[in-house]
């Protein structure tokens, strides 16, 4: 028993790769997959107002449940009627379990997720926590220090559920603890024994609160996947949480809806990851990548199963100035674009590109005007989508190769 349905349409006829074409279907409406999901951690894609984020051909949006416990309160947003409606949003809608700050408040506070094989100790030290982290593990859950002022918090996998369903999200994760690749091989089995055992406590969390909150959408619990790139953890993890999901509808209670695969990684290794959990995954399921980056990415976690995914990496550049062309990125900041009345690029086209020059936008910049950063990120969050719906098209139409191809090797060979 799930809480939403999830139909394959095509699958990628190439040998060795396991890309799909499919349609999740939600409460709020449905996202064909291959799908790219803007991240809008406080409610809000930041700049950018509901009828913009449509603008960019968005089908859904991901929110924060760690943020939005600690404000405006998830019981403020199910008063309201869940994160899409207290949002004017209206569609599909994700969260994350507050998972991702784990790492990035505790030991991994003010460090990089990302390192190189090498440095991995050969023995197993205890891990250490900075003086300044935010986040300390248990097996039970995690304390936390409020971002905002300092008060202390606790989140269990049964507390990031309740904060997840009072959000309303079409579609949760299950509490998880992510790792960096400066943790020792040893201490990432033990996170990979400690996931699944909250995986474990989070769907019979998720079955109790759905019964008990009947008069709300149904919203779909998905597990996490971990292991970092380790093969033989990851299948592992990805074995044992589909069996966790298979034993509870046997015995009638509501098991994972989706697969989210987490955890942090090397950028060479994303599509061999992905590869090998989707290699465990049930075919009928849908599988989200949390937290990808550039273009290339988008192509190796389609390919090898993805079907779903987001990342800050669009908006974030943005904000900066950074916009993403055909030929590659470019900073708008650069004095070069002082008196190029061009549109950002001409050829992708799209609301910013036919409105707006490069001029425009970096006196934008320069002058520190927030309506830079708004038209930089519409333009952004457009060309991703667009690119993930030209994906979808061409994996439906049998010329997914060639566009990849063509599209990759035009991109990467210009730096502006």
């Amino acid at each position: 028993m799930t809480d939403l349905s999830f139909t394959v349409n095509t699958h990628l006829d190439l040998p060795g790769m396991q890309g799909r074409t499919g349609t999740i279907t939600t409460p709020h409406g449905p996202i064909n997959t291959p799908a790219f999901i803007p991240v809008a951690t406080k409610a809000t894609v930041k700049t950018l107002s509901p009828e913009q984020i449509r603008l960019t051909g968005a089908q859904a949006i991901l929110s924060n449940a760690y943020h939005l416990y600690l404000q405006p309160g998830h019981d403020i947003v199910d008063e309201a009627g869940g994160v899409a409606k207290f949002e004017s949003w209206h569609g599909p809608t994700y969260t994350d379990s507050g998972g991702f700050q784990v790492m990035s408040l505790g030991v991994g506070h003010k460090k990089t997720i990302k390192m190189d094989y090498e440095q991995e100790m050969a023995e197993y030290t205890p891990r250490k926590v900075n003086k300044d982290s935010l986040a300390i593990v248990d097996e039970d859950g995690v304390n936390f220090r409020s971002v905002l002022d300092g008060s202390r918090h606790r989140f269990t996998p049964e507390k990031s559920l309740q904060i997840q369903h009072g959000l309303g999200a079409d579609i949760m994760f299950a509490f998880d603890e992510l790792t960096t690749l400066v943790d020792t091989r040893a201490y990432q089995e033990e996170s990979v024994a400690r996931t699944h055992r909250w995986a474990e406590r989070c769907l019979v969390e998720h079955d109790r609160l759905t019964r008990e909150r009947a008069h709300r959408p149904k919203q779909s619990l998905w597990g996490v996947i971990q292991g970092a790139q380790h093969e033989d953890l990851r299948r592992q993890a990805t074995r044992g949480l589909v069996s966790l999901s298979q034993e509870a509808e046997a015995a009638g209670r509501r098991g994972f809806g989706g697969y989210g695969i987490g955890g942090a990684l090397d950028k060479g290794m994303l599509g061999t990851i992905v590869g090998w959990v989707c290699d465990e995954l049930p075919d009928d399921k849908p599988r989200h990548l949390l937290g990808i980056s550039e273009p290339d990415d988008v192509f190796w976690a389609i390919e090898n199963g993805a079907d779903t995914f987001d990342c800050v990496s669009p908006t974030r550049l943005g904000r900066r100035g950074g916009v993403y062309t055909l030929d590659g990125r470019m900073n708008l900041k650069n004095k070069r674009f002082e008196r190029d009345f061009s549109g950002v690029d001409e050829e992708f086209g799209g609301y910013v590109s036919q409105n707006y020059s490069r001029a425009y936008i970096r006196h934008l910049l320069k002058a520190k005007e927030f309506l830079a950063g708004t038209l930089c990120t519409i333009h952004n969050l457009e060309f991703m989508i667009r690119l993930v719906d030209n994906i979808r098209q061409s994996i439906g139409g049998g010329y997914y190769r060639e566009y990849r191809d063509e599209f990759l090797g035009r991109y990467y060979a210009h730096t502006k």
